[in-house]
């Protein structure tokens, strides 16, 4: 559609200008394209304050994947929940975007928790701020039914933080603890006398200390969130796939056992500086292999037993 547009002096003897056509149709374009604009403006906004505030946290947290060995999961954690919400993408669509302000009391919590760790000096409040705050905007803008469609991806990226350093040494010890007594409680049985003192293992030849590094935990937490992963993919009850992940703590536990007691076998029957050494690398890997063929084993049994639950997350 045009309009024509005529104009001429009165009483001059020129003639009139030629018609112009004005197209009315090429302001829909510009209009469409300012609609787009002024949607997704308070969402570039949003996540400029988000960059803004959580840069320096973000920074710290990518810091301590890279230098923590017990933490170098981490980079593998973000790529799989956006994996999950891309696997979700059908469910997420066809579920009704339904604003509600109940969100706005978890966005509060969460920016109160932010300011406590930031003026606490508390890494790890601050970055469980940061997965609160992602449940109370999703829950915000676009309801309740969308946050629980993108639960378990948020959920996952608990699996990313590290814990307090309070908290980290009251399991590590106990594991250190654990995995030295039974360590030596089965080595005598082997033909190795043992003396234990503490975290330290007392054999005819040398002294083996489980130290931190040999607790277990950095396995431990390998072994949990592969649990979680493959209960994900490949089992859809709910009690079935909260089973295999609690099944991993002991099958990680056993497997750090198993290792010290090679390892104590190695320095007593064949050579000690090859067991502290090569030994006690390759067999890390070992058991870790070891570990995984243990967790499908479980989900096998599992399987064999008739499952009520068919509810997946």
């Amino acid at each position: 559609m045009t309009i024509s547009t005529q104009t001429a002096m009165p009483g001059s003897g020129h003639p009139a200008e030629q018609p112009k056509d004005v197209p009315v149709s090429a302001a829909a374009p510009m209009r469409e394209t300012s609609g787009k604009v002024l949607k997704w403006l308070p969402w570039a906004i949003i996540a400029l304050l988000l960059a803004a505030v959580y840069y320096r946290i973000a920074a710290k947290l990518v810091y301590d994947w890279y230098t923590i060995p017990d933490y170098s999961h981490g980079f593998l954690v973000p790529l799989f929940s956006l994996f999950l919400i891309w696997d979700k993408r059908k469910a997420i669509r066809a579920t009704p975007i339904r604003p509600s302000w109940a969100g706005i009391a978890l966005v509060v919590f969460a920016i109160a928790v932010l300011i406590l760790g930031v003026y606490g000096v508390d890494l790890f409040t601050s970055r469980i701020s940061f997965v609160l705050l992602m449940a109370g905007l999703i829950w915000t803008f676009f309801g309740k039914g969308m946050l629980r469609e993108l639960r378990f991806p948020l959920l996952v990226l608990l699996l990313a933080i590290p814990f307090p350093e309070i908290l980290f040494n009251k399991i590590t010890f106990p594991l250190q603890l654990l995995a030295s007594r039974i360590a030596s409680d089965i080595l005598p049985m082997l033909g190795v006398p043992t003396l234990q003192q503490g975290n330290v293992i007392q054999l005819p030849v040398m002294k083996l200390e489980v130290a931190e590094a040999c607790s277990g935990i950095r396995s431990l937490m390998s072994l949990f969130a592969l649990a979680i992963f493959y209960g994900y993919f490949l089992e859809r009850s709910t009690s079935r796939r909260v089973i295999l992940a609690l099944a991993s703590i002991p099958i990680a536990v056993a497997a750090n056992v198993v290792r010290i007691v090679g390892t104590g076998l190695c320095v007593q029957y064949w050579n000690p500086d090859k067991a502290v050494g090569f030994f006690h690398e390759f067999s890390g890997w070992v058991m870790f292999c070891v570990s995984l063929c243990c967790l499908y084993l479980v989900h096998r049994v599992m399987r064999l037993i008739p499952s009520r639950s068919r509810h997946a997350i």
